[in-house]
């Protein structure tokens, strides 16, 4: 699990408590301000229009938490430098937003736990929660986590109380929250009769160790690299180093060696009045250390080695590595448990064939005792019938052997009888052979009339048919002369059209003579009055009303030539010439 996705945990929770209504959405002026805390403690520069310009094309509704994902990893957790911060100071701001809406305790209660160490509960429960969301943890890592607090407290762990718990159906497969977890904390089922302060120092103390990467913490005796006395310092051992300081506060650092690959650890006899000695080499320097007893030594030069060993095999974190090979053992025992599931459900499968082969064998053995029981009777049936048979067939030869005698003597009866009978016999097949000619004739003679028939119905099928033609043809021709007859009546109506139309035209062109003539007594007037006019000017006697009455002559004359324009003397022709050749036509 690397830096971003344990972040991720803990921003988790900050922008589900900022979801108020449960919707996945959560209101940009609330994204600014978390974006804007989380910059602060991960001591990255806050750009605060970055949101906005991301989210340029939305509106002003609420952001869901897959649309904050990529603003979130660009602008923020894609700056954020490993070292330049203090992961506390992420979980302390995440946890504030979270306890406020989730984390609703009784505060008159003496179990409840102090808000310390709920939240490093919290902290813990991030670190061993399964890598998806919602965040959940699995019983077996909720009773790794529960052994090792009460292991801090030297007390032994019953899980008696808690089987019901786990054994749901829903915590065995889902996992359980960590607000539920939280709430049965504060039920006090494992902490009951313990005082409050050592809950808060092993619950520390699983902190420290699980997530500050503390591998072991406690007072040695260190010799002094100058004046080579010796000062008892409290060590915290990780895995990248081994830090000192003068008390167990931790608030006064002596010293930090660096571990890596270089590094070993060696046993010393005792020596200077020291025992329990050991020490650890560096590539620059060798630190000499005494330890309380064998035991601590051991302890000590053990977690040591194994800080080396993780940093050799490029491990930041000894529970880290603990909690992949927990989780690859629980699925390795998962498949087992189908596995064997598996080899429950085949051998089942098996039992049940075996019986079902059993109790079809034992069928089998009863139907063959029935079958036995039924051939036994069947031989004895059979055993039976033939005595009688055989009674049977002796009487039957006696009565053949009398049959036969008597049966000589019919034959020589039926031998004359039988001459008699071949010659009635050849009496019939002549009078059969008579009456067989007869039949031919008769035969050929009905032949003979059923073509006869045929013939005479053939003619009648003509005649039918040709009656039929000639119906056909008779209404044709009636309905070509109502054709004729309708053609006409259209044709004599177009004439009379014609007609009327050659009269109105005749009309308009009377019209259009008498036009014309007006026209032309018209054209003599406007000459008399255009020389009228010259001559008034030539005299200097035109004056306004004779221009008004030349004006108004002028338009008149106008208005009658078109008058005659648009005389239909065109229309006239062609209705002249139509009428024409409508009397050309024949009738």
């Amino acid at each position: 699990m690397d830096l971003r996705s344990e972040l991720l945990k803990s921003i988790w929770y900050g922008f589900t408590a900022l979801d108020l209504e449960r919707s996945g959405k959560v209101s940009k002026s609330q994204l600014k301000v978390l974006s804007h805390n989380l910059c602060t403690v991960l001591s990255i520069p806050h750009d605060p229009v970055a949101l906005e310009e991301h989210f340029r094309d939305d509106d002003d509704g609420p952001v869901s938490s897959q649309g904050y994902m990529p603003y979130l990893n660009k602008y923020i957790l894609d700056k954020v430098i490993e070292g330049s911060f203090i992961k506390e100071n992420v979980d302390e701001l995440c946890w504030t937003l979270t306890a406020k809406k989730n984390y609703h305790t009784d505060k008159t209660s003496s179990t409840v736990l102090p808000e310390k160490d709920a939240f490093r509960l919290w902290c813990l429960f991030n670190f061993l929660s399964e890598d998806k969301y919602p965040l959940v943890m699995v019983p077996d890592e909720v009773e790794y986590l529960l052994k090792k607090v009460c292991m801090a407290m030297s007390i032994e762990f019953n899980c008696v109380e808690l089987e019901d718990f786990f054994s749901q159906d829903s915590v065995q497969q889902s996992g359980i929250t960590v607000w539920v977890f939280l709430e049965m904390m504060n039920t006090g089922k494992i902490t009951r009769g313990i005082d409050k302060s050592i809950i808060s120092m092993a619950i520390e103390e699983v902190y420290r160790e699980i997530v500050g990467d503390v591998l072991k913490e406690g007072y040695l005796w260190k010799k002094g690299q100058l004046r080579r006395n010796w000062k008892e310092r409290w060590f915290t051992l990780r895995p990248s180093n081994l830090s000192y300081y003068t008390g167990e506060d931790r608030k006064d650092c002596q010293g930090n060696i660096v571990l890596d690959g270089n590094c070993c650890v060696e046993v010393l006899p005792d020596r200077d009045g020291k025992r329990c000695m050991f020490c650890l080499k560096t590539l620059s320097k060798t630190y000499e250390m005494s330890a309380s007893d064998t035991k601590q030594r051991q302890e000590w030069t053990t977690a040591i080695q194994t800080a080396i060993r993780l940093h050799v095999e490029g491990k930041n974190s000894l529970h880290k590595d603990l909690k992949l090979k927990r989780r690859e053992q629980r699925e390795q025992r998962e498949k087992r448990r189908q596995a064997k599931e598996e080899e429950l459900q085949r051998l089942r499968a098996l039992q049940e064939e075996r019986e079902r082969k059993l109790a079809e064998l034992e069928l089998l053995k009863e139907a063959q005792k029935q079958a036995q029981a039924l051939l036994e009777q069947d031989e004895q049936r059979r055993r039976q019938q033939h005595e009688q048979l055989q009674r049977a067939l002796e009487i039957q030869l006696r009565e053949a052997e009398e049959a036969r005698v008597s049966m000589q003597a019919e034959m020589a009866l039926k031998e004359e009888e039988a001459e008699k009978q071949r010659k009635r016999i050849q009496e019939l097949e002549e009078m059969q052979k008579r009456l067989e000619e007869a039949l031919q004739q008769e035969i050929k003679a009905r032949l003979d009339e059923e073509a006869f028939r045929l013939a005479q119905a053939g003619l009648l099928a003509e005649e039918e048919e040709k009656m039929k033609a000639l119906m056909s043809l008779q209404e044709e021709q009636e309905e070509y002369i109502l054709k004729t007859q309708r053609e006409k009546q259209e044709l004599k109506q177009e004439m009379e059209n014609k007609s009327r139309a050659l009269d109105e035209a005749q009309r308009q062109l009377e019209e259009v003579r008498a036009n014309r003539h007006r026209v032309d007594q018209d054209v003599v007037v406007r000459t008399r009055t255009k020389t009228n006019l010259s001559e008034m000017v030539l005299t200097g006697d035109l004056t306004r009303q004779h221009i008004t009455v030349y004006s108004m002559t002028q338009t008149l004359m106008k208005e009658n030539i078109t008058a005659v324009k648009v005389c239909p003397s065109k229309q006239f022709n062609e209705v002249q010439r139509g009428v024409s050749n409508n009397r050309q036509k024949p009738a």
